[in-house]
This record gives C-alpha cells, structure tokens and sequence, in this order.
C-alpha cells in the first residue's frame, strides 16, 4: 500500500502502511530544528518565569505553577550544550508528558506538526548514543534535518525530578 503524506509544501511517499507514520511536533533552538511525537505534547504556552530550584542540574530552569500542577522546566538550549537561553514573551514552553511525569522545555519557537513515515527516521550516529545521548533518531525534511529527542534523557539528570513526582501524587 502507498501513501502519501504532505510535509507543509511537499508529498513524501512511501510504501509504509498510514500505521506506521510519526505525527511530530518541531520547533526551533537557534538554528537546530527539534522534534518529539506529539503524543506526548500537553500544550504549548508562552514563556513564564519559573522559579529556580536550589542544587538542579543547569538544564533545569526551574519550576512553574500550571493550573495546580508544580512542574520543572527544562532549558533545552542548556541541555544541549548552547548556554543558557535569555527567555523572552517569544519563547515557549512545550509542555510534555514523560513517562509518569509532566514538564516544561523551553524552546525558541514551534514551528510545525509533520507526519513522517517510520520508515523514515534514521538512527542517531553512534557518537549521540553514549549515556547522555539525548537524539532518538534524525528525520530529513526538505534540507532540514530534524532530531528526535529522546525526552526521557532530557530529563534524566535534572534534579526537579522528585518533584514532579510530587506533583503527580497530589
């Protein structure tokens, strides 16, 4: 069976079954295009100062109050390896569901939804795959190429993670 799915301006076919696609979410951190299956997107809310958390990892930017909820943030430039992102009312905060666990990343900008054949996503370098290794796999869009992050290693190491269990078990 062959499908055809729109990629913004262009068709990328493939003889996947319509199953075997990955709806992902990308955005932007400086000139890096990122992206993360957007089952796992809460919502996207525009940038809110976090309260900083004494002793986190550097990535965690620290904790904000969503609706009753008390969940970290995480600086994805910082996490990354680019410094730390000075945040303003154009930045946005992806809030994800991890595993048990709630979150915030802090990002530059949204960009799009694109569905991509599985087929599609191609393995990290080995270089990426060490123990803080924190891309699942590349996807080619246009001449863009998109990391898929492995959120669960984005997290891994901040400190707030106690605490977003807490706010869990509320």
């Amino acid at each position: 069976m062959t499908m055809t799915l729109q990629l913004g301006e262009k068709h990328f076919s493939s003889a996947q079954p319509e199953s075997a696609a990955r709806r992902i979410v990308t955005f932007k951190v400086g000139d890096r295009t990122f992206g993360i299956d957007v089952g796992m997107v809460r919502e996207i809310k525009g940038w809110q100062a976090t309260t900083p958390l004494p002793h986190a990892a550097p990535h965690v930017r620290g904790v904000l109050n969503l609706r009753g909820v008390i969940l970290a943030v995480y600086d994805l430039r910082t996490a990354i390896g680019l410094g730390a992102t000075e945040a303003t009312a154009t930045h946005v905060i992806v809030v994800v569901d991890v595993e048990d666990k709630t979150a915030g990343l802090l990002v530059d900008s949204v960009s799009d939804i694109v569905d991509v054949p599985v087929s599609a996503v191609r393995p990290a370098p080995d270089l990426e795959r060490d123990e803080h290794g924190l891309i699942e796999g590349l996807v080619l869009l246009d001449t863009d190429i998109v990391a898929l992050l492995d959120l669960a290693a984005v997290i891994r190491d901040g400190g707030a993670e106690a605490l977003i269990k807490t706010s869990r078990a509320a």
